[in-house]
Parts: structure tokens; sequence; C-alpha cells
């Protein structure tokens, strides 16, 4: 699987969005709060989730995320 973290950076006019994943259990953490309480509504947790879901590693990643503007 993933030895060492790997690292992702977007920007879209004056917005930054950091990503990082790594091996662990499926927690998702934006601007260092659960995405649980990050996003408030249950669409844009399925939204964030899909990917992960589809791929079938809901619980094999860590991902820390970073977002700003």
């Amino acid at each position: 699987m993933i030895g060492n973290p790997h690292y992702g950076t977007g920007r879209r006019k004056s917005a930054i969005a950091r990503v990082f994943i790594r091996s662990g259990k499926g927690n998702i953490v934006v601007n260092n709060k659960p995405i649980s309480d990050y996003f408030s509504r249950e669409t844009s947790l399925m939204i964030a989730r899909q990917p992960l879901e589809l791929t079938s590693h809901t619980t094999t990643f860590d991902i820390q995320i970073n977002v700003k503007g």
C-alpha cells in the first residue's frame, strides 16, 4: 500500500486546497475537524466520500485536507 504520505494541491482563483493521503483507517479531516463537522449536509458528505466508496477504499486511507479561501 502507501508507505509515505502523498500530497496534492488544487487552486482556483484565490482558494487553495491541500490534500494529504496516507494508509490508515478511513479518517477524513478538513481544517482540523472531522468531515461530518465540516460539512453539515448529508449530500456534501456523500459527494466527498463517493470516490472512496467507488474504489472500495473507505477504510484504507486517512485523508487530511486544508482549505483556505
